[in-house]
């Protein structure tokens, strides 16, 4: 195998990392929110109804924002069914998941959730342009931020709340480009909506940052003639344009699956130039960055068959849907997907792995019983804790392999962060499922001069998983054999793994 190389160098830099890049996503879907983060008479349960293990681990995850409750909830969602006393709430048809929504978990537990996570934890919170509109976004504004003194902010006050939430970071709706979406709308009648809702919650408190509904993947033939068209209606109204993509291996393609971050790369790169153009066209100085607020593997078509066999008249709660249990080889690809977003760190600057608990999370649980971490919770873990500060420009000589999907791609995908105390660290996937390969890095001018340590995350067996039985099968391990001296790194990278090589 030919060794993989690149140059880091303090003065070749991409930008620094926002760390909201490090957000997930809680929408009432599943498990995600009842029996997964919320489930009142647990053994571990709080005098909330939230699960002190789930807590734990989700700071041991290092969440960021946190965007909420929707996803495709929020096109039918009413925020006033969310607040006042739990018991008094409606339940409510969810179109969006065929299921019945309790409300027991609403807007003021949300809010509990986040300040119990840390002050890390920032709310991000999505208005429904589906089936309501400017109004309602803006007595949800103002119920929630409003201090005192006004209908809203007094009923808020009311039902136990008396400091105002504080939610900055706002979406404009969901997926609105999508047929599947309550509420669908055209570029044009999208656009209009969103550009008087922004307008109009800029007028309550013009700080307020604001994301308007990109496509929801790369492959909808609306694509990028709705970013531009949406763009046009809002560019001066909003601060992100947001993406949506999920990966899995199509038709048992594993090589391609393993260079999904082509895809999300390409997507971002079209986007960019997608809302430069528009802004060169309205001879803007301003720059729109990017939300990508859904991001995951996610085993699509698995679900497109089981909604198949819903019944019509059948609405349950909290149904076990989306619990997709990730394998050591879906936890590379997310890894590499990590990468891409630190990779392009200037301009993404907002990112939400969805989602959080049981519905395609990093995080599972059983109903009354334990909580354990997935395979794609470890990749999570450490590049939120080890990926703050400055992204270094990465431009790999690697070795190459052919995918059906995407051509010739790169057996290494890599960044490296360098954080505010000089220390660098790495994160490198091996795409090769046969063979080590080979690192060797040339260092320039950054001062580091010994490894802190280099982990991994591979097996001998690319499917293992991490189950409710066997909770612990898979975990990074320590790799020993990296060096650095004289400037230069070098390691061996195992066989599809996902490694992270800390310089201090």
């Amino acid at each position: 195998m030919h060794t993989a190389r690149f140059t880091l160098d303090p003065a070749f830099t991409v930008g620094e990392v926002n760390p909201r890049l490090f957000g997930s996503f809680v929408e009432h879907l599943g498990r995600c929110v009842y029996t997964g983060i919320f489930e009142p008479g647990h053994p571990t349960a709080d005098d909330k109804g939230l699960r002190q293990d789930v807590l734990d681990l989700v700071r041991e995850l290092g969440v960021t924002a946190v965007r909420y409750p929707g996803g495709n909830f929020v096109s039918g969602y009413k925020w006033e069914d969310s607040v006042g006393p739990a018991e008094d709430r409606p339940r409510r048809l969810d179109l969006a998941w065929h299921s019945t929504e309790s409300n027991r978990f609403g807007l003021s537990e949300y809010i509990d959730f986040l300040r119990k996570i840390g002050p890390q934890a920032e709310p991000m919170m999505a208005v429904n342009l589906g089936t309501r509109g400017v109004a309602e976004a803006l007595e949800l504004q103002e119920y929630a931020n409003h201090p005192e003194g006004t209908a809203l902010s007094d009923l808020r006050v009311s039902h136990g709340d008396k400091d105002p939430f504080g939610i900055r970071l706002w979406c404009l709706g969901n997926e609105m480009d999508g047929p599947w979406q309550t509420g669908h709308k055209t570029a044009e009648e999208y656009g209009r909506v969103a550009a008087e809702t922004a307008r109009a919650m800029r007028q309550i408190d013009p700080r307020v940052e604001l994301v308007a509904c990109g496509s929801s993947s790369q492959s909808m033939p609306t694509f990028a003639e709705w970013e531009a068209t949406v763009l046009k209606e809002t560019y001066d109204l909003v601060d992100h344009i947001s993406l949506h993509a999920y990966y899995w291996p199509e038709n048992g393609d594993i090589d391609s699956f393993l260079a999904s971050a082509v895809d999300m790369e390409s997507f971002i790169d079209n986007v960019v130039a997608t809302a430069d153009h528009v802004g060169a066209r309205l001879k803007s100085k301003k720059r729109i960055n990017l939300s990508f607020d859904e991001w995951n593997v996610w085993y699509l078509p698995e679900w497109e068959a089981h909604a198949k066999t819903f019944e019509q008249h059948d609405w349950p709660e909290a149904p076990r849907l989306l619990e997709d249990n990730y394998s050591v080889t879906d936890a590379v690809v997310f890894g590499s997907l990590l990468i891409a977003l630190l990779r392009h760190a200037d301009r993404v600057t907002v990112a939400c792995l969805a989602q959080l608990v049981n519905v395609i999370a990093p995080i599972m649980t059983e109903p009354g019983g334990p909580a354990w971490r997935q395979t794609t919770f470890f990749p999570f873990a450490q590049a939120a804790a080890h990926g703050r500060g400055r992204v270094l420009d990465v431009r790999v000589d690697s070795p190459t392999y052919e995918t059906k999907k995407y051509g010739e791609a790169d057996l290494l995908h890599a960044t490296a962060v360098r954080a505010d105390d000089g220390s660098v660290t790495v994160f490198a996937v091996n795409r090769s499922r046969a063979e080590a390969l080979p690192l060797d890095v040339t260092l320039n001018g950054l001062g580091v001069t010994r490894v802190v340590e280099h982990s991994a995350l591979a097996d001998a067996d690319p499917d293992a998983r991490n189950t409710l039985d066997d909770p612990e099968r898979v975990a990074p391990h320590q790799v020993e054999g990296t060096a650095l001296k004289d400037g230069r790194l070098t390691a061996v990278l195992e066989p599809l793994s996902w490694n992270v090589i800390r310089l201090g």
